[in-house]
């Protein structure tokens, strides 16, 4: 039975190779009563995306050898309703442009998790 879509509680895969980064949203999520799916790996969130269904996908731009602009387009292809936002320590028009092209939001490292839930509700389905 396919996973259906809920206005109330997006369901989000968050994407980073830093462990400590993506260990403190994983808690942050957690505390706030917001369960995320998180992957540290590129391979690991392909094959998430391929097999289950989400909502928002939030990734980090570098994921070692491969761009999480990639993986951007493998969600919007898979799901072209998906909410994408894309994080970087570099504020370069370049990656803000091809991130605005898939229609994915760019944001500049250090996010706070208070700005992420922000970016995040405001992708939720039905908004």
């Amino acid at each position: 039975m396919p996973q259906t879509r809920s206005t109330d509680y997006p369901r989000v895969l968050m994407v980073d190779d830093e462990p400590s980064l993506l260990d403190g949203f994983r808690m942050a999520f957690s505390r706030a009563g917001r369960p995320a799916v998180t992957s540290e790996s590129f391979e690991d969130a392909r094959k998430q995306l391929l097999e289950e269904k989400f909502d928002i996908l939030v990734t980090d731009v570098r994921l070692g050898p491969f761009n999480g602009l990639q993986l951007a387009i493998i969600a919007r292809d898979r799901d072209p309703e998906i909410g994408i936002i894309v994080f970087s320590g570099y504020d370069d028009p370049v990656l803000q442009a091809e991130a605005a092209h898939i229609d994915a939001r760019y944001l500049v490292k250090p996010v706070t998790f208070d700005r992420l839930l922000d970016e995040i509700e405001s992708l939720k389905p039905g908004r």
